[in-house]
């Protein structure tokens, strides 16, 4: 049995649905397919035989049997079943039982399907369950970072155990799941948290007490005096506006072998607590939701954790810079020579173009940390969302083995990525007049593919991806998120660590 996001218990059994002590039980049903389950057979099929339930994808019907509530989930054509249809499905099916009142929901695997099926039935059930209710309710605050609100429905619709019956033994896919979607729904949360309350200060504390009850993750968290001592002057540029310290936060998690040939990837992530724009100052509809400007550190760190919580086999560096771009009489201003951690010298010539200001200095750490891949994420460009929308984030990579891996881990996870061109032309464009390179080209095109190559400069040749994720990390649009944070890059980022 696995604990996970907020007191709900998820587990499997070789029993049937029916068997199992579930207040509802879930059968899938496919299109031109006769019905899988044994029990209740007549009963099920007469629904089907009416034309209440189909096997029609999303399709949702309810009956009872024996006093249980059983709803049959159209799954359509078997040859389209894909892990992230089963999250679409489960998510439609818990939003149904919460309606009704279920406490307790077992999910019947369909036969054929195999553990990645399952997988994504826990994922969407759980995701599906998260709700942000700190400040509403009476709901208390967490005492930490594993703990929940313990309001009258749990924060989690009021579902308090999972159970997902199949014919083989398929404790480890599930046991897998729930651990990266409890990661994810934990992003979701920071992400939520206003910058009042989650601060950068306030995100190294979490870092620590996350890293402090999982002893193969270690953690190191520097203030503005330390990274300005290290030579970071690109970030410390960005915090300097903000009465709030900065924070570098570094994640180790060695799990892998410890022999000198052995791989490691470094994970960075962006970490903007609150973006105002700086002396570039965004309007007031623009500024409304940079509490999620945090969302690539959000993601780097709760991969950190799944990654132990999983026992995984791999060597990783999780880097987030935390800190807020905000104005006063200290902060950056346009023409502005900044330092990089490496030498380079940088235009500042927007400030609203400070997350790449952030990373920079984070990717030149992590290589001196020494790494064989660099992925980086952040929310970092409005030109992503021009050219994306919100169905994939961008991809920009140095390394086409590496890129190639990313791509097959998103469409494994269902976090979907869309690879952008690098070119020695867009490289020119952030050449600087006054500076080697500037954070703002002078032409106003290709925006996210000229943040890419800001960021490329300090990779150099090492392995490196950036991932744009500023239409994807809030206010999704799949079923199984709401409004808010949406956690993006915790399942990818796991896939591809347990991939590379």
């Amino acid at each position: 049995m696995v604990v996970v996001w907020r007191a709900v218990y998820v587990e499997t059994t070789t029993a049937p649905a029916l068997a199992t002590d579930a207040d509802t039980a879930v059968v899938a049903v496919f299109d031109d397919e006769p019905l899988a389950a044994d029990e209740a057979r007549e009963q099920l099929e007469a629904l089907l035989d009416s034309g209440e339930a189909r096997g029609r994808f999303k399709h949702l019907a309810l009956t009872h049997v024996d006093g249980r509530r059983v709803l049959l989930v159209g799954l359509g054509a078997r040859d389209e079943l894909s892990a992230e249809r089963a999250r679409v499905a489960a998510a439609l099916a818990h939003r149904r039982t919460r309606e009704l009142g279920a406490t307790t929901l077992c999910w019947a695997l369909p036969p054929g399907a195999g553990g990645e099926i399952a997988e994504g039935l826990v994922q969407g059930t759980l995701l599906s369950a998260y709700r942000f209710d700190r400040y509403k309710r009476g709901a208390k605050p967490d005492s930490g970072p594993d703990s929940g609100s313990d309001d009258d429905d749990n924060g989690a619709g009021g579902l308090e155990r999972l159970i997902v019956s199949a014919a083989a033994d398929i404790e480890g896919e599930v046991g897998r799941a729930a651990i990266i979607a409890t990661a994810q729904n934990r992003a979701r949360e920071l992400g939520n948290r206003p910058p009042n309350d989650l601060t950068p200060t306030a995100l190294g504390v979490y870092a620590a007490e996350l890293a402090a009850s999982r002893p193969a993750l270690t953690v190191s968290v520097l203030g503005g005096d330390e990274l300005r001592g290290l030579g970071m002057g690109l970030f410390a540029a960005v915090a300097s506006g903000s009465a709030q310290d900065p924070r570098l936060i570094t994640l180790t998690y060695d799990g892998g072998r410890t022999e000198p040939d052995s791989r490691r990837l470094a994970l960075i992530g962006k970490a903007v607590t609150f973006d105002s724009g700086g002396l570039a100052i965004k309007s007031m509809a623009g500024m409304v939701d940079m509490k999620f400007d945090m969302a690539g550190g959000a993601a780097v760190i709760e991969t950190m954790a799944a990654l132990a919580d999983l026992a995984a086999p791999i060597n990783v560096l999780g880097v987030v810079g935390a800190a807020e771009n905000m104005i006063s009489g200290t902060a950056m201003r346009s023409g502005d020579i900044l330092t990089a951690l490496d030498g380079t010298t940088v235009e500042m010539n927007n400030a609203d173009a400070e997350g790449r200001l952030v990373l920079g200095d984070c990717i030149t750490y992590a290589r001196r940390e020494g790494c064989d891949a660099i992925v980086d994420i952040a929310t970092l460009t409005g030109g992503v969302v021009v050219a994306l929308g919100s169905v994939y984030a961008g991809l920009m990579s140095n390394d086409d083995a590496l890129s190639e891996l990313i791509t097959a881990c998103a469409e494994r996870t269902g976090e979907l990525v869309w690879r952008l061109p690098l070119h020695r032309e867009y490289a020119q464009m952030v050449k600087g007049r006054f500076a080697q390179i500037t954070n703002r080209s002078e032409r106003r095109e290709a925006s996210a593919i000229t943040g890419a190559e800001f960021l490329h400069h300090f990779a150099g040749e090492v392995p490196w991806a950036h991932l744009d994720i500023a239409g994807v990390s809030d206010h999704g649009h799949a079923p199984y998120l709401d409004k808010g944070g949406t956690g993006f890059g915790v399942r990818l980022l796991t896939e591809l660590a347990l991939s590379f």
